[in-house]
């Protein structure tokens, strides 16, 4: 495996985002939010994610030509992200997300997906080198799934670990979970792919079971503060997560799964590799944003050792 060096095939969007007290209801307006806007887009925050962490990142998504598209890429470049393989479309608007963010962290967000929703398998086929050169593959679920069969596809054929973050939830088919190395729902997702009632650390376990005997390898179902739960052969256990004080949990899970890509690109074992992903996991929530959430390698070595 290629130390380090990572391969995200996703989404881009800006994210525009409103904080305020609380959420607010079926047809209820709130006055008095703050308005600030920020890069986001589960694949581009998994591929800064990544790269802050320390890894050498790739990036295979689709953009608008428009100002949202031009500074998606400036702020992908200035983390040292390679965006050769971005297109650039000329048709569609860059993606967008519209995100209310309450004071305790609890967040509810809208996308319109624009250019998202046109990267195609071709786009993947053009990238191709770049899964000759990887030691891991990300992916999630914000652009077509044949885009997203197409890359497990490619990346499993050049023996490339191919991580797939399955959110926002949708159903998938049996020929791309066989092809997952590691699968990481949260509890909702876990859920909607399963069926299974996931209410706690046992429904935790029987979801990942039932994914396992699908096809996948090795499932992390994360569960917030509370851990996660890795399924990985026979072996099935709790890893604790780290207590803070979350100020913004937008992009949690895209920072763990970032962060994940790399210590395994790095070949630390799974228990560690998770454990590193959850520290940066839990730095990215005391902090406002997604992309901005981010922490680098540093910060994430320098919690992992305050903790013990």
């Amino acid at each position: 495996m290629k130390k380090g060096h990572i391969l995200v095939v996703g989404s881009s969007n800006t994210d525009m985002i409103v904080r305020l007290d609380r959420l607010p209801g079926p047809g209820e307006t709130l006055i008095g939010g703050k308005f600030t806007t920020a890069a986001g887009g589960k694949g581009a925050n998994q591929a800064v994610g990544a790269a802050r962490a320390g890894g050498r990142v790739v990036f295979v998504g689709r953009v608008g030509t428009d100002g949202l598209g031009r500074s998606a890429l400036a702020n992908l470049r200035r983390d040292g992200v390679d965006v050769r393989h971005v297109v650039r479309d000329h048709e569609a608007p860059s993606g967008v997300a519209l995100i209310f963010v309450a004071r305790g962290g609890e967040n509810s967000i809208a996308v319109a997906s624009g250019a998202n929703d046109r990267l195609s398998p071709a786009d993947v086929d053009r990238a191709g080198p770049a899964f000759r050169r990887a030691g891991v593959m990300l992916v999630q679920l914000e652009t077509p799934l044949n885009t997203v069969a197409r890359a497990v596809e490619l990346a499993s054929k050049a023996g490339v670990r191919v991580i797939l973050n399955p959110a926002p939830a949708r159903a998938l088919p049996e020929r791309v979970l066989r092809s997952v190395s590691i699968l990481t729902p949260n509890e909702h997702e876990a859920e909607t792919l399963t069926g299974v009632k996931v209410d706690g650390e046992s429904g935790a376990v029987r979801a990942a079971e039932a994914l396992m005997r699908r096809g996948v390898k090795t499932v992390i179902v994360t569960l917030g503060a509370r851990g996660a739960l890795v399924a990985d052969g026979g072996a099935r256990g709790i890893i604790r997560g780290f207590k803070v004080r979350a100020v913004d949990s937008t992009a949690a899970g895209d920072i763990f799964n970032g962060a994940l890509a790399v210590a395994l690109a790095e070949g630390r074992a799974l228990q560690d590799a998770v454990r590193f992903a959850q520290a940066a996991a839990a730095i990215s929530v005391t902090r406002l944003g997604a992309q901005p959430s981010a922490p680098l390698r540093a910060e994430i070595d320098r919690f992992l050792r305050a903790e013990g």
